[in-house]
């Protein structure tokens, strides 16, 4: 549900994550991301198990807030596991009737299990250690030069950050709505998947109507104060990077060395696979 997703929320905190320039975040979130996808050993996984305890011990935000938002993307998990055990062609390790589990499916599915929730943890580091307009001012800032090739970075910059405002809201109109709908005899526990979804028809549809509104109140509200984009405008507090910042994007480029150095000599078989 709504209520347990923890990307896009912010926990207020004085870390050195907390207090880092949002672009150095938003590099190393991307660093990370890119080292996920790009690097598939056992050995580059271990560190980046590493880098991510190593995050969240640092950023002084509660694991288990944290490892929250994991429970919205079990479902997910599962079901690319399962595709990708029984239809990814290679040395069959289990046979039943025409289906089959393969050594590359079960590998697959592990790869994918770990990407997902290092992506979904990652990110939430970023969102959890940084606010909304920080995102904003960090990535107009960083992707200026974009703008001599007419790519909208404010407006992109913009959209995204009232996406992020929007989930927190999104989830208190959710936990609004379901007390609501509980007091008025909804059941939203009881029954099969098919019941179970049904019984969100009368949750989703006040949720998108507020949703709506919530959305038409806004544009009213910036059309009403002048806003007509990036063009001309100033910053309040201007970014400005600091020593910490250069020494974090030491660190990053580090991280990715070693990320690399990892797959290429530090290869390990899983243990558990023939």
């Amino acid at each position: 549900m709504l209520r347990e997703i923890t990307l896009g929320q912010y926990y207020p905190g004085t870390s050195i994550l907390h207090r880092l320039d949002p672009r150095v975040k938003l590099t190393g979130t991307l660093v990370f991301i890119v080292s996920l996808f790009a690097f598939s050993s056992v050995s580059s996984y271990l560190a980046a198990t590493a880098a991510l305890i190593v995050m969240i011990v640092i950023s002084e935000v509660p694991p288990g807030f944290m490892l929250r938002g994991l429970r919205t993307i079990f479902l997910l998990m599962l079901i690319t596991a399962l595709f990708n055990m029984f239809l990814t062609p290679g040395d069959p390790i289990v046979k039943v009737w025409k289906l089959q589990i393969t050594r590359e499916g079960v590998e697959m599915a592990i790869h994918m299990a770990f990407r997902l929730s290092y992506l979904i943890i990652g990110s939430s580091i970023m969102t959890l250690t940084t606010t909304p307009n920080q995102l904003t001012d960090g990535l107009e800032t960083g992707l200026h030069w974009m703008n001599r090739i007419h790519v909208p970075v404010h407006e992109i910059a913009m959209m995204m950050s009232i996406a992020l405002r929007f989930i927190p809201i999104l989830m208190e109109e959710t936990n609004r709505i379901m007390s609501a709908q509980i007091s008025r005899g909804a059941d939203f526990e009881s029954g099969g998947p098919i019941r179970k979804a049904k019984s969100l028809i009368p949750l989703l549809i006040p949720l998108f109507v507020s949703a709506f509104r919530r959305a038409n109140d806004l544009a009213l509200a910036m059309e009403a104060r002048g806003y007509h984009g990036g063009d001309g405008r100033t910053k309040m507090k201007p970014l400005i990077y600091k020593k910490r910042d250069r020494v974090a994007y030491l660190i990053i480029a580090g991280y990715a060395i070693v990320m690399f150095l990892m797959w290429k000599y530090g290869k390990i078989k899983l243990p558990f696979l023939p």
